[in-house]
């Protein structure tokens, strides 16, 4: 009788995994090497989140999760278990689309629109990150709030590639978000008043 080599230890076939995507909260069971990418595609049929080179060098595929962008193709899905992520179509609705996503269509910030959602989400998270004070490349001081210009965005936006080449325009819609928020920041806050009755 031959001896039977041990398998070693086993290991479950799928985990329980728990994630949040555009407000919705969605329980399932995943193959442990499943990417948030693919479990939005191919389990969830969110298709805003596009696949481009599955290698995160093209950024189509860039998401927010938990409120920071990540490229969905190498995040593996088990890491993200109770995020929330937040892809293109959750920013806005079709009756009220996102600041960002109107100045994408007010600048003509796409051609084929393959890259544009990944390129939206990462705008998002880009200006959240400059307002938060994190500094980029090019950022002159890095002990001082970088200023929104076309350098800084640029640089920021470096790792979401158009194929189409509508930078200029992307550069556009982003400034225009930026420069609105940056408005509104500055504005006074409204002094809540005592109701009477």
């Amino acid at each position: 009788m031959k001896d039977t080599p041990d398998p070693g230890p086993t290991f479950p076939i799928a985990l329980p995994i728990q994630l949040a995507v555009n407000g919705k909260r969605h329980q399932l069971d995943l193959d442990p090497r499943a990417s948030v990418l693919d479990t939005l595609r191919d389990r969830l049929g969110v298709m805003s989140v596009k696949k481009g080179c599955d290698h995160g060098q093209c950024g189509a595929c860039t998401v927010l999760a938990d409120g920071k962008r990540v490229l969905s193709c190498l995040c593996l899905a088990a890491s993200y278990d109770g995020a929330d992520i937040l892809t293109a179509e959750g920013l806005g609705t079709v009756d009220q689309l996102h600041p960002m996503q109107q100045a994408f269509l007010d600048h003509d910030g796409f051609q084929c629109g393959y890259c544009t959602p990944g390129q939206i989400c990462s705008a998002v998270g880009m200006l959240d990150e400059l307002a938060q004070g994190m500094p980029s490349h090019v950022t002159p001081d890095v002990r001082k709030v970088a200023e929104l210009n076309d350098a800084e965005i640029r640089e920021r936006m470096s790792g979401n590639l158009c194929r189409c080449g509508a930078y200029v325009n992307i550069v556009s819609a982003i400034r225009e978000v930026g420069q609105g928020q940056a408005a509104s920041a500055a504005l006074p806050m409204p002094v809540a008043r005592e109701v009477t009755r």
